[in-house]
């Protein structure tokens, strides 16, 4: 009777970077097994030799890489960086329409009742906006890359501590919102190496309509603009256009890898090659 590889093996291959796993038939368990032997070995020599020439090379996580790019390639650009608190109030939440009602209410990460590990960098970048709109000129442009948070479902893209580049430019002429989203999604996914990507309308939990960057079927940002019912929980009232890139994904897809923890901060990979071989 024939048989596929089991889901301890599937689960193993993918640890280790396997690429593609095709869904093989074999003519016996035997026969699979073996097969599967070998295919592990192959894989953990190849990441000993790729763990060896990290550690001797001293590299830098592609995480690390692609901060630094972005960050070089937005200020390029004319965009001021910040950073904020990871930890942000309830308050703020519901700001963002986040309230106990809301189906993102239980994916957050509760510090206590009053405070929580953000699920999101928009919550800071509109206060802060809101703060810098008050004593420079209404046209500011702005990012911030940092950890989010978020009781994710479980598989290959999707992770509980994930890192987001969020950025937003505010004063934006109202007839030019779409081309200047454009503009920027097409300024991040060309700085990565990333091209042949897609822009697709679509509705979100939290920011209803919206543009999101999908590459190979895998959303790897969302974008939005404004005004928006959104702005006047913060006091602000100007038009805007943002989008929020996961880092890691961008990383798996630009790598080819099938497994987004292994590059992700962790203490089972280094840059994608597993620890545990």
């Amino acid at each position: 009777m024939s048989c596929t590889w089991t889901i301890t093996q599937k689960m193993r291959l993918k640890e280790l970077n396997s690429g593609y796993i095709e869904e093989k038939e074999f003519n016996s368990t035997k026969e699979r097994d073996e097969a599967f032997r070998a295919a592990e070995k192959n894989l953990r020599v190849k990441n000993l030799q790729q763990l060896k020439t990290y550690c001797c090379e001293a590299g830098t996580p592609a995480l690390c890489e692609i901060e630094k790019i972005l960050s070089e390639k937005l200020k390029e650009e004319g965009f001021l960086q910040v950073v904020t608190p990871t930890i942000i109030s309830k308050e703020m939440l519901a700001k963002m329409t986040v309230d106990n009602k809301h189906p993102l209410f239980s994916q957050v990460f509760w510090l206590d009742e009053n405070k929580c590990l953000r699920p999101m960098l928009a919550p800071n970048l509109y206060s802060v906006s809101k703060d810098l709109m008050r004593s420079v000129d209404k046209h500011i442009k702005l990012f911030e890359i940092g950890s989010c948070f978020r009781k994710e479902s479980q598989g290959n893209t999707h992770l509980n501590e994930f890192t987001m580049l969020n950025l937003v430019e505010w004063g934006i002429p109202e007839e030019e919102r779409n081309e200047r989203l454009e503009e920027l999604a097409d300024l991040i996914m060309k700085a990565i190496g990333l091209d042949n990507y897609k822009l697709i309308k679509e509705s979100s939990v939290v920011y209803g309509d919206t543009v999101d960057v999908m590459y190979k079927d895998i959303e790897v940002a969302s974008g939005s603009m404004g005004p928006h019912f959104l702005d006047g929980a913060w006091g602000i009232s100007s038009t805007w256009v943002g989008l929020g890139f996961g880092l890691e994904r961008l990383i798996m897809l630009k790598n080819n890898g099938l497994n987004v923890k292994s590059y992700s901060k962790s203490i089972s990979y280094i840059n994608g090659i597993r620890l545990n071989l």
